[in-house]
């Protein structure tokens, strides 16, 4: 969400006459866009905000203004703190406010000419302005991040994000529709539908009639219908919302990758609970029970948090039982730290540092040991790879098979930006490399080093 947010910032600002810099002394603006959901973000944040500092007073001694702008989460969180902390910042803007940036980019040098107050602050929210403001967008690459949907509502009591990006708002189909087109039309091969919990979407089929919402099902189904897009994803899920249509979707939308992401974030209906995820353990194991049923080559990856306030061993080995049920292919997991303003902060119980690692070491062991094991069974298969980027090593291409892992292969550049049949050949522990798995080595196999194609079908 925030690569799509940072893009959308830059297209923004386009509209005023910026554009990116990879250099940040040359940069007239530095824009710090920010996440709220890992440990010390606010003071990661300032410590970067002294970097910056540095470049700024470097380049106004050389006659060269410069702006400073804080975005994102922690900017939404910590407002005027920042402007305390930091005085010679010159914006924030919280993560709704982004499509306003250029008029708080044209009060900011009024501000500066004046050397009047502090800087200019925009943390409202106001989603439905914000898309409604937008430029159109572009697409950066094979594959696009689309937002579909914004905000939460569950309030998991770990969680800062309804906080920080306020209560959920899903886009008008239509808006979402043209969006896709022109990122397809730009040259995207692959669509990765992005929102803080993107399966409850309920956008308007009909734009401004109440009463015509529909379901990510039925968006995904349209989608897929656009001309040339040959690739689908969402991201992130919740599991309370994983409705029967959508699971049928898994089934009907053909270009709908495999890999489902789906956060579970603990085994134990005891620390669920705790967390106020709104579901049980069973109706976890339901969900992926019927999205297996619809495609036997579904995989699962999810996120775990060890040693929330109260988890007990017994908490602790229920979640080990769930990833050995589960063999979840990739997963992200972490520590519980605590974040100001959240339920979770408060409780009793909290577990001490040294047995949250311990924990963290034996689960990301085990997690780690099924990618592994999934990667080695790849090992002599062929899949599909969109090749989006450019290797590090002199004729090499780079890109992601259904599951998301990365496949790396030395092959001709007319290869980039295509989707290619990859025989995949080894395996580190986090890629897989491979080569271009031509027709008519399939055809070889198909029918024997004896025989042609021509007549196997007489």
């Amino acid at each position: 969400m925030n690569v799509y947010d940072s893009d959308r910032m830059t297209d923004v600002l386009a509209t005023i006459g910026y554009a990116i810099t990879e250099k940040p002394y040359n940069a007239d603006m530095l824009i710090i866009n920010t996440c709220h959901i890992r440990e010390q973000a606010s003071e990661k944040l300032f410590s970067e905000l002294g970097r910056l500092r540095n470049i700024k007073i470097e380049r106004q001694n050389a006659g060269k203004p410069t702006i400073i702008a804080v975005a994102g989460c922690v900017a939404q969180a910590a407002g005027d703190e920042i402007f305390n902390r930091a005085p010679y910042v010159d914006i924030v803007l919280g993560p709704q406010a982004y499509h306003r940036l250029p008029e708080m980019v044209l009060k900011a040098m009024d501000r500066r000419k004046k050397i009047i107050g502090k800087g200019i602050i925009d943390i409202e929210f106001a989603t439905e302005t914000k898309f409604d403001s937008l430029p159109n967008a572009g697409a950066r690459g094979f594959s696009a991040f689309l937002s579909v949907q914004e905000g939460c509502n569950k309030f998991c009591t770990f969680c800062v994000v309804p906080y920080t990006r306020g209560a959920e708002y899903s886009r008008p189909v239509e808006d979402i529709i043209f969006e896709a087109n022109n990122l397809v039309r730009d040259g995207a091969k692959e669509l990765i539908l992005l929102g803080q919990n993107v399966n409850a979407y309920h956008g308007e089929k009909i734009k401004g009639q109440t009463g015509t919402e529909v379901g990510l099902g039925y968006l995904l189904r349209t989608l897929a219908e656009i001309n040339g897009l040959e690739r689908m994803r969402y991201i992130t899920s919740h599991p309370i919302d994983m409705d029967d249509d959508l699971v049928a979707a898994h089934r009907e939308v053909t270009i709908l990758m495999p890999l489902l992401h789906l956060p579970v974030q603990s085994g134990s209906n005891h620390v669920l609970k705790k967390m106020n995820r709104h579901h049980k353990i069973e109706d976890y194991y339901r969900i992926s029970e019927k999205l297996l049923a619809q495609r036997s080559d579904t995989k699962i990856s999810s996120d775990f948090i060890v040693g929330f306030p109260g988890e007990s061993d017994k908490d602790f080995e229920d979640t080990l039982k769930l990833i050995r049920e589960i063999k979840f292919i990739q997963s992200y997991s972490f520590k519980y730290s605590k974040r100001p303003g959240t339920p979770g902060a408060l409780m009793e119980n909290q577990i001490p540092e040294e047995i949250k690692s311990e924990r963290l070491a034996e689960l990301q062991g085990l997690l780690e040991g099924y990618q592994s094991n999934f990667n080695r069974k790849s090992i002599n298969t062929v899949m599909p790879v969109l090749f989006d980027r450019k290797g590090k090593e002199s004729g090499q291409l780079v890109g992601r098979s259904p599951f998301m892992q990365p496949v790396h292969v030395t092959a001709p550049e007319r290869y980039f930006g295509q989707i290619v049949d990859v025989k995949l050949l080894n395996t580190t522990s986090t890629s897989l490399g491979g080569e271009i798995y031509s027709k008519s080595e399939l055809e070889h196999e198909m029918y024997g080093a004896n025989s042609n194609f021509e007549n196997a079908q007489m």
